[in-house]
């Protein structure tokens, strides 16, 4: 069942809630947005791991994109600008000089039409107008959300009338304490490589190892320990992470792609994607004038993303994975979390 969360432009904002007595998430229209996942801990008790807001207002009013199904091209493009096939296309630049997560009129700026709803699955449907922040050709996109025993399978599709480039991401902020920072938080990434970014969080087009670096996720271990390490330049400084590692195994078959361990609780997070890279972000721009939940606010390091997706800037960096949808192809991202408890 759905139900009213809110009013936006003359527009119903609806809310589904997935329970299959393990997991429970709560889902809403409006970007077609993850903003409540309950699983349980060690001691059988159950807490909210996803950040957010209370209220359709807030969601409308904030820039961090928590929980959202962002598009039509998810992370930074630089200049907004991308030649395809003898085309030259110029996006919207919403991030200074740049454009970012599809642009200040993004799908997660989108009321979507919901679709097939059951106890334990619910589909969102949204359609982006040929030239709609600048992008090529008429794509149709339906993300869905599903509960079954102790994972959350999430799946975005996109085709297109034309050729186009497509990175649909989910942004959700995790917390696997459910409040606090996640600095202690034990992570490992199967990643043996990772995309350096310019000042302005940029991919420069390298790919690098992290032998040797803050970025050697490949063995477990807490978020926060080698992140003075990472440095910034210029408005990042200080920002922790916020840059795409390479996976292992591209291709179309799910494979192993982070774990992440809270020890205080027990809470256990696995994920397993299709997509070739993932963007961890810790957060570090969070600050607690955003409002959060149940009367909390926002904090930095308060939660991490993990973004599976193509190499940011891949339109104009011809090594990376490609990008471009066209016609008579579909675009399919899944991604699967998975949660346990240590005893």
């Amino acid at each position: 069942m759905d139900e009213h969360y809110g009013q936006l432009d003359g527009q119903s904002v609806r809310a589904v809630t997935l329970d299959n007595g393990r997991i429970r998430a709560r889902l809403i229209t409006y970007g077609a947005r993850l903003t409540e996942l309950w699983v349980p801990g060690r001691d059988g008790a159950k807490a909210d791991v996803v950040l957010g807001h209370e209220t359709l207002e807030d969601y409308v009013a904030s820039k961090a994109y928590f929980g959202a199904t962002v598009g039509r091209y998810g992370n930074r493009i630089s200049k907004g600008r991308f030649r395809l096939e003898g085309r030259d296309h110029q996006l919207d630049l919403n991030e200074g000089a740049n454009h970012l997560h599809g642009g200040r009129e993004g799908f997660d700026r989108k009321v979507w039409t919901l679709g097939e709803v059951t106890g334990a699955r619910a589909t969102f449907h949204v359609v982006s107008p040929d030239g709609e922040m600048g992008y090529p050709g008429r794509c149709e996109i339906t993300a869905s959300y599903e509960v079954e025993g102790d994972e959350l399978r999430i799946v975005m599709t996109a085709t297109t009338s034309a050729p186009t480039v497509v990175n649909v991401v989910h942004h959700s902020y995790f917390n696997l304490a459910g409040e606090g920072d996640v600095l202690a938080q034990e992570m490992r990434l199967a990643a043996p490589f990772y995309t350096p970014v310019d000042s302005e969080l940029l991919a420069t087009g390298a790919i690098l190892p992290v032998a040797g670096t803050p970025f050697d996720f490949t063995t477990p271990k807490p978020i926060g320990r080698d992140i003075a390490a990472v440095g910034g330049t210029g408005v990042f400084e200080g920002g922790g992470y916020d840059h795409n590692w390479c996976l292992g195994g591209a291709g179309e078959v799910l494979r192993d792609c982070a774990e992440i361990r809270d020890t205080a609780s027990g809470r256990r997070m696995t994920l397993r994607t299709t997509e070739p890279g993932v963007q961890v972000y810790t957060g570090g721009y969070l600050t607690e004038v955003m409002p959060g939940k149940r009367g909390a606010t926002q904090h930095p390091y308060g939660g991490f993303t993990l973004e599976t997706q193509k190499f940011p800037g891949s339109p104009n960096h011809p090594q990376f994975p490609s990008c471009v949808l066209r016609p008579g192809e579909t675009y399919r991202h899944e991604m699967v979390l998975g949660f346990s408890a240590d005893a």
